[in-house]
């Protein structure tokens, strides 16, 4: 009988042992037989090897103490892995019976290079969080999560080719890596996904969401009050991903969005609500990204 394709999980940790720690005691009970399990711990101020071995015997840590941001530490992570998958799952994430094999048997084309399961919420496992992302406008540069806070009543159940797979929980072949590169590490937070599944795309991927594959998140379902980190990340690196990606045209169009509606409006909007943490956090971003003075996170 063939052997099973090895499958390297890959998480980071920061500073969250405990909630790490479950996520290695779902998959120490998973029913997949051919796993590696990595841990980055990113910004460790002690190792917690011993801690992670206690709940998953083989998993090998790499201990970061420079906090290198969710690309930074990912990188690790493909270094140190051996997998023919790859599985990058976040470390608040639990894993149900099926999941991995079911990824697996979802690379059923020569140019998937991507699996994206669907992503419920842990504590509402009836409640979709991701089933598939819309493309970047090129006047806003956002887009859409498919499914998000709805009721799961089979309505998101066909498989799909999609312009991005979650961070939260997506399987990766290893020879995506060796063409499209690592992960763009210039974000360090928010849209290092997106861009890196830019280039998974432009060097002939295809990225699917796979509805058969579940993955429970325990991401809060309330977005509750934005901090200034990110809001500053945010727009920061908004910009950043249509300078790196956008065409020509649609840069231009989402200058000019920017420039004459995105600005002003929230310039008013901070002012009119007294929030000047979050107005200087905005002001920052944008002149990182004219090359004026220094991120301040």
């Amino acid at each position: 009988m063939k052997e099973k394709p090895l499958v390297s999980i890959i998480t980071i940790n920061f500073r969250q042992a405990e909630v790490t720690c479950a996520l290695l005691d779902s998959i120490n009970d998973h029913d997949y037989p051919n796993l590696e399990v990595i841990v980055v711990d990113n910004g460790s101020l002690k190792d917690e090897t011993a801690t992670f071995r206690s709940h998953f015997t083989e998993v090998k840590v790499i201990v970061s103490q420079e906090n290198r941001g969710f690309a930074g530490g990912n990188n690790l992570g493909i270094a140190a892995a051996t997998g023919d998958y790859l599985f990058f799952v976040n470390n608040d994430t639990e894993f149900p019976a099926g999941l991995v094999q079911t990824c697996i048997d979802s690379f059923d084309e020569a140019h998937i290079g991507v699996v994206a399961p669907k992503i419920r919420y842990f504590d509402h496992p009836d409640t979709i969080q991701y089933a598939g992302f819309t493309e970047v406008n090129p006047l806003t540069a956002r887009n859409q999560t498919i499914g998000k806070n709805e009721k799961d009543q089979g309505q998101h159940d066909e498989s799909a080719m999609m312009p991005y797979a979650h961070g939260a929980a997506m399987m990766v072949k290893r020879s995506v890596v060796e063409q499209a590169g690592m992960m763009p590490e210039d974000y360090f937070l928010y849209y290092e996904e997106l861009d890196w599944c830019v280039q998974i795309r432009k060097a002939g991927f295809k990225i699917k969401y796979e509805p058969k594959a579940v993955i429970l998140h325990k991401e809060s379902m309330s977005v509750g009050k934005m901090s200034t980190l990110k809001t500053y990340y945010q727009t920061r690196n908004r910009i950043l991903f249509m300078r790196r990606t956008a065409s020509a045209g649609h840069l231009t169009l989402f200058t000019l969005f920017f420039t004459f509606v995105t600005l002003p409006r929230w310039i008013i909007t901070y002012s009119l609500k007294g929030e000047w943490s979050h107005l200087q956090a905005f002001m920052r971003a944008i002149l990182w990204n004219l090359g004026i003075g220094k991120p301040a996170y």
